[in-house]
């Protein structure tokens, strides 16, 4: 008896062009998010929270073609959003 080859059907993982613009309005967001701990005349501590979970979710990325622009929104979002009042501020 001759073995039948089966045939897979090969799906190709593409996002479509939404999907793509909606993960970097996330990615812009995330990246603008700070935490500042300050004590008001003394002390002011600035820590990129955003910077550090976007880093994460962009690590484990299926579509390992686009990191670097997403790396390239974080940071930009990161200096932006240093000098504008976005994020949390906590007073002690």
């Amino acid at each position: 008896m001759a073995k039948k080859k089966i045939a897979k059907k090969q799906s190709k993982n593409t996002e479509t062009d939404s999907q793509y613009f909606l993960k970097l309005v996330v990615f812009l967001i995330l990246g603008a998010q700070w935490l500042r701990v300050e004590s008001f005349p003394d002390w002011s501590i600035p820590i990129p929270i955003g910077l550090i979970i976007g880093l994460v979710f962009a690590s484990h990325d299926h579509f390992q073609i686009d990191r670097k622009i997403e790396y390239v929104v974080l940071l930009l979002a990161t200096f932006v959003g240093f000098w504008l009042p976005i994020g949390l501020v906590i007073s002690l």
